[in-house]
């Protein structure tokens, strides 16, 4: 579906042929349908329960780490609790980064249905948001990228006094208390396409059941492998809390050190995207952020041999069992326009 305009044509290797695609490069209005109908107005009705999740997103987890952390040193938790924490972890990251990112943001590749409700799932168990709202939001980010109007640019206070910390903190987790940033007005025209399916919509809207179901899940599981009550509770912290706070907060970083702090190999159209080698793999390849910046609908975020890319090993692994296709990575010619110019540093200005 075509829903924006001014496109221009980009070429990308197929796995199994070369392919025209298209790359966005400015947002149509939004459809009267979108604001008419009852589903967009509870939509837009939950914005009073933004600033109440944005606590409880940044400060629960918090405590949950910490009381973890006190109760391990009593002895409570164990390599049980450990290798749920991490599962849930690399399940909701994956969620996010190959299923809310790469294909439902970008259209990087193309799946079955059933994977992409499975990663839709997925991704609301990382407590990050609703998809579509989450769709929305990254692509206003890429639309106004480190302008005005990007909702988590850490170069905001450009100018002001405590510039670098002020910008980072929004950057990081200030902007979720920020309605203007949290819904701006108009937000939904920049995800009409989701709207219009109808499983995904369906998914968008039962995401307190899915986020429920991720704490759900290790809490259960963990109360089976240890037949105890007390596993029960532990891997509600473990599996919930503590993966939930690692998660975030690698999640935004991104936002904010990856917009900061890194290498610029690439001439993108913002001036502050960089690629950050610590924080890749955590991150399943995210902190590639340059690359993505420059090659927005490439599936492929590590461009060089040495950038691992662990999200677009998952691709590849869907691909192999024939359950991905239409991936997109640029071409030669593509990255060698693109950087020309010889990497160096970014700091923030």
């Amino acid at each position: 579906m075509a829903f924006f305009q001014g496109e221009k044509r980009m070429f990308f290797k197929h796995r199994r042929r070369s392919r025209v695609v298209y790359e966005s490069t400015e947002i149509a209005p939004e459809p009267a349908v979108l604001t008419s109908t009852p589903a967009l107005a509870s939509l837009q009705q939950g914005a009073k329960f933004d600033r109440p999740l944005a606590l409880v997103t940044t400060v629960v987890p918090a405590v949950g780490l910490m009381s973890a952390i006190v109760l391990l040193y009593y002895g409570y938790g164990g390599p049980v609790e450990f290798a749920l924490a991490a599962v849930m972890y690399l399940a909701t990251m994956i969620g996010i980064d190959v299923g809310y990112h790469r294909h439902f943001t970008h259209g990087a590749f193309q799946t079955t249905l059933p994977i992409r409700v499975l990663l839709a799932i997925l991704g609301s168990m990382a407590f990050q948001g609703p998809l579509i709202w989450w769709v929305a939001t990254h692509r206003r980010h890429h639309q106004r990228s480190d302008q005005s109007g990007d909702p988590h640019s850490p170069q905001r206070y450009a100018g002001r006094p405590y510039k670098q910390l002020r910008g980072l903190w929004h950057a990081h987790m200030g902007w979720l208390f920020d309605p203007a940033c949290v819904r701006a007005p108009g937000w939904a025209r920049y995800a009409q396409d989701l709207y219009r399916e109808a499983t995904i919509f369906k998914v968008h809207m039962a995401y307190f059941t899915w986020l429920l179901l991720g704490f759900a899940l290790p809490a259960i599981l963990d109360g089976v492998l240890t037949w105890r009550w007390t596993g029960v509770w532990l891997g509600l912290l473990w599996g919930g809390l503590v993966r939930l706070f690692f998660s975030s907060h690698f999640s935004w970083a991104i936002n904010s050190f990856c917009h900061a702090y890194g290498s610029r190999p690439f001439a993108s159209h913002d001036e502050h995207s960089t690629n950050n080698l610590w924080l890749a793999l955590p991150t399943l390849g995210e902190a590639w952020h340059n690359n993505h910046h420059a090659f927005p609908s490439s599936a492929k975020f590590g461009l060089t041999w040495w950038q691992l890319d662990p999200g677009m090993w998952c691709i590849q692994a869907l691909a192999m069992c024939g359950l991905a296709w239409d991936i997109k990575i640029p071409t030669a010619r593509m990255i060698e326009a693109k950087g020309g110019q010889t990497p160096k540093a970014a700091h923030p200005s």
